[in-house]
């Protein structure tokens, strides 16, 4: 049976892009109405990230951009080009920016989904880069976005293709959260033990001035030390190398480690700027008022090939306290937000690590963080597991994908 060639917008009722609030003189908001930045749109088949908000005010005058469920999203700038999100019922109401655009399929011509895999083919992302490289900046437009062809089976042949890869996503989009309940119940036995003080022994242990007898506050510069990262050139990123370079785009905004964004590195490299599982390592530049990525911490996976880190980021090295516990003070006790605003610059924010030498943390005795990494390293190893598996089915999918889109593989 044959596949019908159709330009995307001929699929479409819409194709238009967002907003930023600040263009219509309007702000963000601690609550609201959900916005969708292009960095919250990964390899993952939905968003992944923390939303920032605007009032339902400001939501009516962004009427264009209004977004909702099984609409596509498409990266059309910047360092996510290309990269695609479906949003789901539990993902609106929502807006989104200028650098997004929103695809909505008419449902009556094609399968939406099927159109959201299409668009995750490797020559539909290599035909957005070249058309993104004719440009001074990486970015595409709507017109260009509408231009891409998509070829289309019968409609039962869509249906069965969307249904084998979502499968896949599927099993990822559960693994996801059960981390993200393994992150909450991590953050949760923080707060426990050394916000509320209800620790092991609370009940026997006097509290003086606040600070429960035996604890202490020092100064960053006597809990870590650190060692800066690797200032590199483009002629030093290949497409496959034998070391990986870990950036600021595997620091989330919201904490924690984001898989698959390494670059591969084929430069030189001090010992020191190696890392290892386990390894803690700091966002110290913010590339947008966007994101919060100074101060914020990650926990190194296992990686396959040895990795090094970009001059965005510091490797943390503890000095007598258990790794799991900085890292949860950092992410978890506010220190993180405590570091943020020192920060200096105008459209890049950067923090200088001797700055905030000074900033002071509270520790509690040795046998209560050994007790604490204990418990967290079990958490933690739940939620590397997961995130493997996570790997694992996106790779298969991967590999699939364009063997059900050419018809090789029939269904």
């Amino acid at each position: 049976m044959s596949w019908k060639i159709k330009k995307l917008c001929d699929l479409c009722l819409v194709i238009t892009k967002g907003t930023t609030p600040s263009n219509i003189g309007e702000g963000f908001t601690e609550h609201g109405v959900k916005y969708i930045r292009s960095e919250m749109l990964t390899s993952a088949k939905n968003i992944s990230g923390e939303f920032l908000f605007i009032s339902p005010e400001t939501h009516e005058k962004l009427k264009r951009s209004q977004l909702k469920a099984g609409d596509i999203l498409f990266s059309m700038a910047g360092v996510y080009l290309g990269k695609t999100a479906l949003l789901r019922e539990e993902d609106v109401p929502a807006n989104t920016n200028q650098a997004v655009a929103l695809i909505r399929i008419d449902k009556s011509r094609c399968n939406y989904q099927f159109v959201y895999y299409y668009l995750n083919l490797p020559q539909i992302v290599s035909t957005v880069n070249t058309i993104q490289s004719q440009s001074a900046q990486p970015n595409i437009n709507l017109k260009q976005i509408g231009n891409l062809e998509i070829k289309l089976p019968h409609p039962l042949i869509q249906e069965r293709i969307a249904d084998i890869l979502s499968a896949y996503d599927d099993l990822i989009e559960n693994n996801r959260k059960q981390i993200k309940l393994l992150e909450e119940a991590a953050q949760r036995l923080y707060k426990e033990w050394f916000v509320d003080l209800r620790f092991p022994g609370h009940e026997h242990t006097k509290i003086v001035d606040g600070v429960p007898e035996g604890w202490e506050k020092r100064k960053l510069s006597d809990v870590f030390g650190y060692v800066r990262g690797k200032s590199y050139s483009s002629k030093d990123i290949a497409e496959a190398g034998p070391v990986l370079m870990v950036n600021l785009k595997n620091i989330r905004s919201f904490g924690g480690y984001n898989r698959n964004a390494e670059k591969y590195y084929v430069g030189e490299f001090k010992d020191s700027q190696l890392l290892s599982a386990g390894d803690i390592v700091m966002g110290v530049t913010d590339m947008t008022q966007e994101r919060r990525l100074v101060g914020y911490v990650a926990i190194i996976p296992k990686l396959h090939k040895p990795a090094i880190f970009s001059m965005d980021l510091i490797k943390l090295e503890p000095q007598s306290i258990p790794k799991y516990f900085l890292y949860s003070a950092l992410q978890y006790g506010g220190v993180s937000r405590q570091i943020a605003p020192l920060a200096n610059g105008v459209n890049v924010l950067h923090l200088k690590p001797d700055a905030m030498n000074s900033v002071e943390m509270l520790i509690p005795h040795n046998s209560l963080m050994e007790q604490y990494q204990q418990v967290f390293g079990a958490l933690y190893q739940k939620i590397e597991t997961l995130s493997e598996q996570c790997d694992l089915a996106a790779q298969a999918r991967d590999r699939l994908l364009p063997k059900l889109m050419s018809g090789e593989i029939e269904v």
